[in-house]
């Protein structure tokens, strides 16, 4: 570990399509607008500067997403603080190559 910050776990978009299972947690953290534009079919749309109200299970791995990967880095460490095991995934939506619901 260097300096004061703990780097989160992360997982990359490709990387989170293969290891759906249907009973993951994906948290996508842009604000309501963008994620009607498009999200990911099992996402649960959490904005960031709600993040810190989330309570969810604290057994269970949490994926964060957004659009560039930069917010879920911010949310993955507020989740992190509150005690839950956080994935950021890497890239975002930018990355992301899977279906999308909702947009045009």
């Amino acid at each position: 570990m260097f300096g004061l910050f703990k780097r989160s776990n992360s997982v990359s978009t490709n990387e989170l399509a293969s290891k759906w299972n249907g009973k993951m947690t994906l948290l996508d953290v842009r604000t309501p607008n963008e994620f009607r534009a498009g999200h990911i079919p099992f996402a649960k749309n959490v904005p960031l500067n709600n993040i810190a109200g989330y309570k969810g299970k604290d057994n269970q791995d949490i994926y964060v997403i957004c659009q560039s990967g930069m917010r879920s880095k911010q949310a993955a460490n507020i989740l992190k603080k509150n005690g839950y095991n956080v994935i950021n995934v890497r890239g975002g939506m930018n990355q992301w190559t899977g279906s999308v619901k909702g947009g045009k």
